[in-house]
């Protein structure tokens, strides 16, 4: 058999390969861009579906096996990019952000703030660029979830001698929020157009870089702040988070027409204080009802992303200012949250096969 026919009879083989997440062929998903025959090497490209980080490993081993049907004492190297997802107009301060998600909510004290920052954190754990925008003008979380209080936002001017923010960094994300600005007691007294405007100055004067994940934490309900965004910046989808019982289930509702109508998809919802464990007996007890977030998630035709327990030390570990996931008594809260990354991820990939047409195949 000669070459040619050798690499296109492996490029059968490997396009049948399935994307674990996406649960699609690679053929079908036009992912495999070449296979190349040098020097008794087997040389495979893939073009694959962002974010990659989370099955790359996964698919490279199935990959292998497949090449192995065919040849199984040759080497093998393959070669992974990610697709060019194309997106509407970007701030310039944003145009080295991959990947934009909005956490909402629609209601307060549904614990919102805090899985942010824990979701944030254990992106970053698995290896992500991440930055969080507590875009909470009037209630700014950001500085005491990651010990930053009194901490002012440091600035540079740029070419132009505009002021450029730099946001903290902790426990591997970068941080920028109100907070940082105003006086601890300072409250922010604006409105309409002024808000907007605050807001935009921490997503256009703060020098992101490059980010895997940029986390927007929204303020509670459906206001100036979430239309800006959605007009301005070329959002990923939104995860809302809610707790089971009806009253906070009414308000998600909302924030889901809300973004519906501006076109940012739902990605998923987050059940936060589903359940409460007791310590001592091990018993599940559920003080705001059971299964609110899964009947939410089917009614609105999306996925339940997690349910997350009513646990003591997630309030301790916010008011020390270590994220749960980095705290010392916190492991099975990294194990709850970086679940939880995994399935946000997996729904970005799947939203963006759903909606992003891909490119013509190209044989090399």
């Amino acid at each position: 058999m000669d070459t040619a026919a050798l690499a296109d009879q492996l490029r059968q083989c490997v396009a049948q390969v399935r994307d674990p997440e996406l649960g699609v062929p690679l053929g079908e998903l036009n992912a495999v861009h070449a296979v190349r025959l040098r020097d008794g090497c087997v040389e495979l490209y893939l073009e694959l579906i962002p974010p990659v980080r989370w099955i790359a490993q996964q698919l490279e081993q199935a990959c292998r096996l497949a090449i192995a049907e065919l040849l199984p004492e040759a080497p093998v190297e393959i070669y992974v990019r990610e697709r060019e997802i194309p997106r509407g107009s970007t701030p310039p301060s944003l145009s080295e952000v991959k990947h934009m998600l909005a956490i909402a909510s629609g209601k307060g004290g549904v614990g919102k703030s805090t899985v942010a920052a824990n979701l944030a954190v254990a992106l970053a754990q698995a290896g992500a660029t991440v930055g969080l925008l507590d875009a909470d003008i009037y209630g700014p979380s950001a500085p005491t979830l990651f010990g930053l209080q009194g901490m002012p936002l440091h600035a540079r001017k740029d070419e132009h001698g505009r002021v450029i923010g730099i946001p903290h960094q902790r426990y591997g994300v970068r941080v920028a929020s109100m907070g940082f600005v105003l006086q601890r007691d300072q409250a922010a007294i604006l409105r309409g157009p002024l808000l907007a405007g605050y807001f935009m100055t921490l997503v256009e004067q703060v020098d992101w870089g490059q980010l895997d994940f940029l986390l927007f934490d929204l303020p509670p309900g459906t206001g100036d702040i979430h239309l800006t965004l959605a007009q301005k910046v070329p959002l990923t989808g939104v995860v809302l988070v809610t707790t089971p019982q009806e009253l906070a289930l009414a308000d998600v509702r909302r924030s889901a027409a809300m973004f519906h109508r501006v076109n940012v998809a739902v990605l998923g919802i987050v059940e936060n204080m589903s359940y409460f464990t007791c310590p001592r007996c091990g018993h599940r007890e559920f003080p705001f009802g059971e299964s609110g977030g899964e009947r939410l998630a089917e009614e609105l035709q999306t996925v339940l992303l997690g349910q997350l327990p009513l646990d003591p030390l997630l309030q301790r570990a916010s008011d020390e200012g270590i994220p749960a996931v980095e705290h010392p008594a916190g492991a099975h809260m990294r194990a709850l949250f970086a679940e939880l990354a995994r399935c946000v991820v997996r729904e970005i990939r799947r939203h963006y096969a759903r909606t992003a047409a891909p490119p013509p195949e190209i044989q090399l």
